[in-house]
């Protein structure tokens, strides 16, 4: 794996879209990525991932902007597909991509390299009764279902009793890929990593204060009247210092490249990682940009970074 040294005149193409249940949170990255690199002087080229001719158009670029998320982008495909036509691109790897896209396979790496996690249950794909006593055996009340590789907090469920699992239960399919872990009250916070010449650093933690939710859900997160950003976030010292300790062993732990976000809840015993981002949103008001502003990164600056962190891998070029 090599860094690309880019020339003004280097063909960029801003990948978005997509047909992930993340797709117009990519499109409002894309957009947003491709105007501060067109402010910047750089050659652009918005591409949508969903578009049947898009194998086809990403030929023809010197490298590839992943502002993209969910399945089929964030997960590894993506990234196999223009690694396969050597085209170098932002963001982690396919192995990175594809542990960090799996929750709960990303939380057995993280915690093998010391970062502390929630344990939880992937359902089994068996009858409703013989699910919930393999969750409520291992999970006391409350907890929560979440799916095995979503983002956004979508499709999580909070229950409180059997009756809400049975309910909760009802509507999803084991087979699909779920699993379940205790329900944590706290304050979320998330952590950036972003790689300056091949070192990762930690940005500012930024701490979410939900407003009249009972957490950091899907519906949330896209009003912005329901939540509000401390950044950097208000806590003490030692437990700031653990946050970034953790973001970055985990980062390092899943071989992550460029750079990616640690989510988080903090508990009275300290923070407890939830997952990693490994293409964080890149929209200017977006976690990531807001961090970055909080070290004195501007979007532009951060924009040309992400972009400077692109790599590829030995291969041919069809």
């Amino acid at each position: 794996m090599t860094k690309q040294s880019l020339e003004p005149a280097a063909r960029i193409a801003v990948v978005s879209g997509g047909r992930s249940t993340e797709r117009e949170r990519s499109l409002l990255s894309g957009r947003a990525a491709q105007e501060s690199l067109a402010r910047q002087g750089y050659s652009t080229t918005l591409l949508d991932a969903a578009d049947t001719t898009f194998t086809d158009q990403i030929r023809s670029a010197d490298v590839a902007f992943l502002a993209i998320a969910g399945q089929y982008a964030e997960d590894g495909k993506l990234q196999g597909l223009l690694e396969s036509l050597n085209i170098p691109y932002t963001g982690s790897g396919v192995t990175a991509s594809a542990i960090g896209m799996h929750k709960t396979l990303a939380k057995t790496v993280a915690a093998a390299a010391g970062v502390t996690v929630l344990p939880s249950v992937v359902l089994p794909p068996r009858d409703r009764d013989t699910i919930t006593q393999a969750i409520t055996g291992m999970i006391a009340f409350p907890l929560i279902l979440k799916p095995l590789s979503e983002g956004g907090s979508i499709g999580m469920t909070v229950c409180h009793d059997d009756v809400e699992l049975a309910a909760a239960l009802s509507g999803v399919r084991a087979d699909d890929g779920w699993f379940a872990e205790p329900f944590t009250t706290g304050t979320p916070v998330t952590c950036g990593i972003l790689e300056v010449e091949g070192t990762p650093a930690a940005l500012p933690p930024l701490e979410t204060l939900p407003v009249g939710a009972e957490f950091y859900d899907y519906a949330t997160k896209r009003d912005k009247d329901r939540y509000r950003y401390r950044c950097p976030a208000e806590l003490p010292a030692t437990t700031l210092d653990a946050i970034t300790d953790a973001a970055l062993t985990a980062h390092r732990a899943l071989a992550c490249t460029g750079y990616s976000r640690s989510d988080f809840i903090i508990t009275p015993g300290g923070p407890v990682w939830l997952e990693i981002n490994t293409l964080p949103g890149l929209s200017r008001t977006g976690n990531l940009a807001t961090m970055a502003d909080a070290a004195g990164i501007d979007y532009d600056q951060l924009v040309r970074t992400i972009l400077a962190t692109a790599t590829t891998h030995a291969g041919y070029r069809p």
